[in-house]
């Protein structure tokens, strides 16, 4: 299959008001494509939309407000987009929502909402443009699955559920559309800068204390530029490769995945338990000014200890044994 080429065709892309989705939509205006960019964030796509038409003043660019959670809505703006463009040459299913909790914090309803976003509009848009990727020679498929659709750590049952079912999909498509000529890509994103923990739902069993300490520990794997991720996905589905991973943050995990499929949450576990707080240095002794062997400014006999009923040795004000600051608290590792 030859390489895929973005100049002169459409390429359909969800997601595309902030992140890795306005980071794509750059980089295929750059390339010569035609968008059509779908988000239900109607100001984030307008700033984009904006930018690229600054930077991009040739390109055609259209727009849907969509919230894909909505499967009659979604519906119908894939009716709308297929009619204005009845060959298309590349849909990147790129939108996706996620939600903190385990499976018995979280109602069926917010479980629910995950899947109908991140997996049934997938399928929903995908089966209703493919005759019009089919109808454009050279096409290309481009699906958004996740780290977490090649592991499922404690606390992302929703959202593992959705994204490894994103991966089985794209899979099938990829054996299914070949004799098409259509190319499919399956894309992993490791820890990216984006605002999907930030903006994340909490399941009604989490409490507040819980949902920041699983926020702070995945805020620090995001680490990614989304410009960067972007680029890695444009040049994957470029050369028509069958699987994207983006980041170490997510090449090693599918790594101890192969290795130990049945066995990497206690590594897993291990690597996100919080780590013991650490004991200061001691601190040296304070400096006697006074000269050794003298005592000028003690009025009391050598030999003697009249007014100090502190054993000798001892500092009476200092109630912290020697080498300790007990007034510094052990700062974290």
């Amino acid at each position: 299959m030859r390489d895929l080429e973005f100049a002169g065709g459409t390429a359909v892309l969800t997601g595309a008001a902030s992140g890795i989705g306005a980071a794509l939509a750059h980089g295929l205006a750059r390339r010569g494509a035609d968008l059509v960019l779908l988000d239900r964030d109607a100001d984030g796509l307008a700033t984009v939309v904006a930018a690229i038409r600054a930077a991009h003043p040739d390109r055609r660019v259209q727009t849907h407000m969509v919230d894909l959670a909505d499967a009659d809505a979604t519906d119908r703006v894939a009716a709308e987009i297929h009619r204005a463009h009845p060959r298309i040459r590349l849909l990147v299913n790129n939108a996706g929502v996620a939600l903190g909790g385990r499976f018995d914090q979280v109602t069926l309803e917010e479980f629910l909402w995950v899947i109908e976003i991140n997996f049934r509009a997938v399928v929903r848009l995908t089966h209703a443009l493919l005759p019009a990727l089919k109808a454009e020679p050279g096409s290309h498929l481009v699906n958004v699955s996740s780290l977490f659709g090649l592991i499922a750590p404690a606390g992302q049952a929703a959202y593992a559920a959705s994204k490894f079912a994103v991966r089985g999909f794209t899979e099938a498509l990829r054996h299914e559309l070949v004799d098409d000529g259509i190319g499919v890509t399956s894309v992993h994103p490791g820890g990216i800068r984006t605002r999907i923990a930030a903006s994340a739902r909490v399941g009604s069993g989490v409490s507040v204390e819980e949902y920041e300490v699983g926020r702070r520990q995945f805020e620090k794997l995001l680490t990614i530029d989304p410009a960067t991720a972007a680029e890695l996905i444009l040049r994957g589905a470029r050369r028509r490769r069958g699987r994207v991973l983006i980041g170490w943050s997510a090449k090693l995990p599918d790594l101890l995945a192969r290795i130990a499929p049945a066995g990497y949450g206690r590594v897993l576990a291990l690597g996100m338990r919080p780590r013991p707080a650490r004991v200061p240095a001691p601190r040296p002794p304070a400096s006697d000014p006074t000269p050794a062997g003298t005592a000028a400014s003690d009025p009391t006999p050598a030999g003697t200890a009249a007014s100090d009923p502190t054993p000798a040795g001892t500092a009476a004000t200092d109630p912290t044994p020697a080498g300790t600051a007990a007034a510094e608290p052990g700062r974290p590792a």
